[in-house]
């Protein structure tokens, strides 16, 4: 064992469960990719102040959570807790906006950081797939990201989830809520942190979930009560082309989701089998995040899975996806000559697009054939100097266990054809 290990609250992705995170990540994004999303990907770390005015320093990510430090050079930097801000900027910093088809569609991937108490489903470095419409003020955008999300967990094999939903009002009618929201919290007893937070977002204070804390909401004014009519009538259209699409939902008055930026829309999904860490993903719109860090106006939507929390899903349901073999044709040379008659065969098998393998370092037959049995190889090729006199290689179906003799010359067509 090496004198290094990963670092506390991370993980390696080694196989064969690498082959899984892949086959997740390329599931969610496949809808993504039939729907007019286009792939971005960002740098691991940006300026703190994209993330401390976007994302909002009262939340507990920026708060607590962020991995912030100073460069030689004196740049502030952190090391990105989330994908919306990054990719926002990204799309603002190159005029995405500017090009004349909005929304700008992008979808993502990869690692992002933050510094949790590591337990099962919270890591303290992760993987998302996200997705992030920009640029167009539209229900039907809102209720397409949720249905695209739907799409791929069922895709996945995934029953077990639900979708919750709930709308945060807008620059008109929040702060009216701000303001009732605020004279019911400061009436209550709590930490001095948590006063804090009622001055700066009081809507987080709802999405405590100390036991004590919950107890005191009771009573709490619900945003519902104060929606303009248009955030009602944006609201119930999300509502009603979820329904027409056949996914269900349930409504909740206190998601807020742990960002400063939502806007109307937010939603969320949870799974019953992981316990306290049921959320698998979520998301919503935030239609004043371009304004906060710098851009134009640019209503827009998005939202990220998270690809480990999915993982754990499928667990949970007993799923084992179907994943291809990573080798079809395994190759065992007996022999310097059919070494060099084999590696030739794997090299041409491999540019006709058959996943093959070799037999590396000075195995014996019985050796080689254990490599062969480990690779999940459907076809094992064996050759020795009298099956190259003859013209001929060993065929064996590692299924059956039948063993025929193929002519050298056709073995790559043979190969092919069998498994096809």
């Amino acid at each position: 064992m090496s004198t290094f290990q990963a670092p506390k609250g991370t993980y390696d992705l080694i196989p064969p469960k690498s082959a899984v995170t892949l086959a997740v990540r390329e599931a969610i994004a496949a809808p993504l990719k039939n729907s007019g999303y286009g792939y971005i990907e960002t740098p691991g770390f940006e300026n703190v102040e994209l993330f401390s005015r976007g994302v909002g320093e009262s939340t507990d990510i920026v708060s607590k959570e962020m991995y912030a430090f100073e460069t030689k050079g004196g740049d502030k930097l952190a090391l990105r807790p989330e994908g919306t801000a990054s990719v926002l900027r990204a799309a603002l910093e190159a005029n995405l906006h500017k090009a004349g088809n909005l929304p700008v569609k992008l979808w993502y991937s990869g690692s992002y950081y933050r510094y949790e108490r590591p337990q099962k489903g919270r890591y303290r470095h992760f993987s998302q797939v996200g997705a992030e419409a920009i640029g167009a003020e539209d229900p039907a955008l809102d209720a397409e990201l949720i249905i695209l999300a739907h799409q791929a967990y069922r895709s996945l094999g995934l029953r077990d989830f639900r979708i919750l939903l709930n709308s945060l009002g807008d620059k008109e009618c929040r702060p009216v809520y701000r303001d009732a929201l605020q004279s019911f919290l400061r009436a209550l007893e709590l930490d001095e942190d948590t006063r804090r937070r009622i001055e700066i977002n009081p809507l987080r204070v709802l999405d405590d979930k100390r036991a004590e804390v919950q107890k005191q909401l009771v009573g709490a004014p619900m945003l519902r009560d104060y929606l303009c009519d248009a955030c009602k009538a944006y609201h119930e259209e999300v509502r009603e082309l979820l329904t027409a699409a056949g996914v269900g939902y349930e409504d909740d008055e206190k998601l807020v989701r742990g960002l400063d930026y939502y806007t109307r829309t937010t939603f969320e999904f949870v799974h019953d089998g992981l316990g306290s860490q049921s959320a698998v993903g979520g998301g919503g719109r935030y239609d004043g995040l371009s304004e906060m860090i710098g851009g134009p106006a640019l209503p827009s939507v998005g939202w990220a899975l998270g690809v480990d929390r999915t993982i754990l899903a499928l667990e949970a349901e007993g799923i084992e996806l179907e994943l291809p073999s990573t080798t079809s044709v395994f190759a065992v040379p007996l022999g310097e000559e059919a070494r060099r008659v084999l590696f030739g065969l794997v090299t041409e098998l491999r540019r006709a697009g058959v996943a093959a393998d070799f037999s590396y370092g000075a195995k014996g037959l019985k050796g080689a054939m254990k490599s062969a049995n480990r690779s999940g190889a459907r076809y094992t090729v064996v050759a020795g100097e009298r099956d190259l006199a003859e013209g001929v290689v060993q065929l064996k179906d590692m299924q059956s266990g039948e063993q025929s003799p193929v002519p050298l010359a056709d073995a790559a067509n043979t190969i092919r054809e069998r498994l096809a």
